[in-house]
Order: structure tokens, then C-alpha cells, then sequence
């Protein structure tokens, strides 16, 4: 049997780091916000005769003002380009300049223009306070369904105290992989929107449901081995879960990781941020979550 327990000072100090760095980039840099969230224009493109690489279709929206276009391939011969808010005479100015340069010597049409949408500022606002406050929500939920579903076990530790163990956790699961994105955005343009958020609420489901299931069997074993130290029920109940924690997302991160390489790239970043966060949440959930409740018991054993 692994002591993982007995080495919490190892895994909390990994995970110490690993957060300092995610909130040393936040803070530094902070996310790179998608339109979703300041507002914008996208325009989806389809080339009939092959697309051309990025860095022409950079240099005509240039030539037309267009500084810092978020252009990104979709699919063999479609195109997105984000761009600051464009105005409907602009919009018809830089699909005309495209086609003017790429076109055939025999002037045939060669792109079809298959959407053009605006996001105000005032709407990018709201969405960032509607997914702030869904985060909220999401965890306040989870610590009182924790509570009512451990009301029974309240000795030697209190059943709340399961349910913020287990919100520590998400913390964990939800700043290390924002972080990320932060020094993403910060050297390599990656951007946030609601993807982004719909990802984050997705790892926070996952990640809970695999702190419950490790939670559930230390409940059991309380039962069961009376004679045991809580310390000792609680890497018990570790050790009999880890092969299934593990196992489970494995299975989930081979699916992921095929989406990742060979999906389609509107739905990369989305991808990218479920891999980080069911890493990371497993790793939470075998190595922080009840290392967390024994450390808390331990210390309150000591006040008394």
C-alpha cells in the first residue's frame, strides 16, 4: 500500500508551485479575452479554390487597418477572423480586398462569405459577469450537496468540512489550467471565451464527481475499520480508488487527445482546457482533497 497520505507535505508543496505560477501569471498578464467577452466582429470565410496561408490573408487586412486579426483555419478550406468591431461599410470593404487578391486570372469568384456577426462591449460584459457568477454558483452548490450528502458521517471530522475540502480542490483544478492560459495568451495569442467558461464548469463536474467517489469509500471505511486511525482509514480508502481514478481518466484523456490532434481547430483551445483541468483534477482528487481533510483533522486535533 502507498502512504500518500503520510507524503502530503510532497503533494502540497508540487501543488503550491504550480499555483503560484498560475496566479503570478494571472496577475502579471492576466487572460487574453476573446470577443465573446470585449466585443468584436467574426468573419467566416470559405475559399473555393484553396485557402491561403495566414500570414497573406494578415498582410491584406492590414493594408485595410486591420491590425491584430485572430485568423484561424476551419476544416480544409474554411476561415475565421476575429477581429476588433467592424462597421457594415468596413465589412464589405475587406471581403472585397480579399477576393481582389486572391482572385484568378480569370476573375471567378473564389471565396463565399458564411457569416458575419458583431458582439458588442455591453453584451462581452454581461457574459463575463454571468460566467463569474455560474462559477459561484456551481461551487456554493457543491460544498451544501457535499454537506447533506455526508450529514450522517460527522465524526471525527465535521461532513462540511468534506464539502470545502473538496471545493480546495476545484480551486486547484480550475487556477492551474486558467494560469495556463494566461501565459498562453500572454506568448502565444491563445484566447478566452465561452468555450472557455463551458470547459471550466466541465472540469468542475468531473473533478467533483472523482473527490465524492474517494470521499464515499473514507465514509465506508469509517464504518468498517473502527479500530484504524483516521489517518489510516483515509489512505485506505486512497489506495482502493487510485486504480479506478486513474483508470477512468485515462479513458477520457485518449478521447480528448485524438479531439485535440485531429478535430477541428474551432475546438482546440476547448479540448486543450478539459486535458489540463482532468489532469489536474485527478491529481486533486487522489492527492489534495483528503490529504487536505486529514491535514484540517490533525490540526484540530492539536488545538484540542
Amino acid at each position: 500500500m502507498i502512504n500518500i497520505i503520510g507524503k502530503k507535505k510532497i503533494w502540497f508543496g508540487v501543488s503550491g508551485a504550480l499555483l503560484a505560477v498560475s496566479l503570478a501569471a494571472l496577475i502579471l498578464w492576466g487572460l487574453k479575452l476573446g470577443i465573446d467577452f470585449t466585443g468584436g466582429s467574426i468573419l467566416e470565410l470559405h475559399f473555393l479554390a484553396g485557402r491561403p496561408e495566414n500570414v497573406r490573408i494578415s498582410e491584406v487586412l492590414k493594408e485595410q487597418g486591420i491590425e491584430g486579426a485572430a485568423i484561424q483555419p476551419v476544416e480544409e478550406s474554411d476561415l475565421l477572423i476575429r477581429t476588433k468591431a467592424l462597421s457594415e461599410p468596413e465589412h464589405q470593404k475587406i471581403v472585397a480586398a480579399l477576393h481582389e487578391s486572391f482572385k484568378n486570372s480569370d476573375n471567378h469568384k473564389v471565396l463565399e462569405e458564411k457569416g458575419f456577426e458583431s458582439v458588442g462591449p455591453t453584451i462581452g460584459a454581461e457574459l463575463k459577469s454571468k460566467a463569474i457568477l455560474a462559477l459561484v454558483l456551481v461551487l456554493l452548490a457543491i460544498i451544501a450537496y457535499i454537506a447533506f450528502a455526508f450529514r450522517k458521517v460527522s465524526e471525527p471530522v465535521a461532513s462540511w468540512k468534506y464539502g470545502v475540502c473538496a471545493v480546495a480542490a476545484l480551486f486547484h483544478d480550475v487556477l492551474i489550467p486558467t494560469g495556463v492560459f494566461a501565459l498562453l495568451g500572454k506568448f502565444l495569442g491563445y484566447e478566452v471565451d465561452t468555450l472557455f467558461v463551458t470547459a471550466i464548469l466541465t472540469v468542475l463536474g468531473f473533478s467533483v464527481h472523482d473527490t465524492i467517489v474517494v470521499f464515499d469509500r473514507i465514509r465506508e471505511n469509517l464504518i468498517k475499520h473502527t479500530a484504524k486511525t483516521f489517518e489510516e482509514t483515509v489512505n485506505l480508502s486512497v489506495n482502493e480508488t487510485i486504480t479506478r481514478s486513474i483508470n477512468t481518466s485515462l479513458t477520457v484523456l485518449l478521447v480528448l487527445l485524438s479531439v485535440y490532434f485531429f478535430g477541428g481547430a474551432s475546438t482546440r483551445n476547448f479540448v486543450l482546457v478539459l486535458i489540463l483541468g482532468i489532469v489536474f483534477g485527478t491529481y486533486s482528487s487522489i492527492f489534495i482533497a483528503s490529504p487536505l481533510l486529514v491535514a484540517w483533522h490533525n490540526r484540530q486535533k492539536r488545538g484540542k
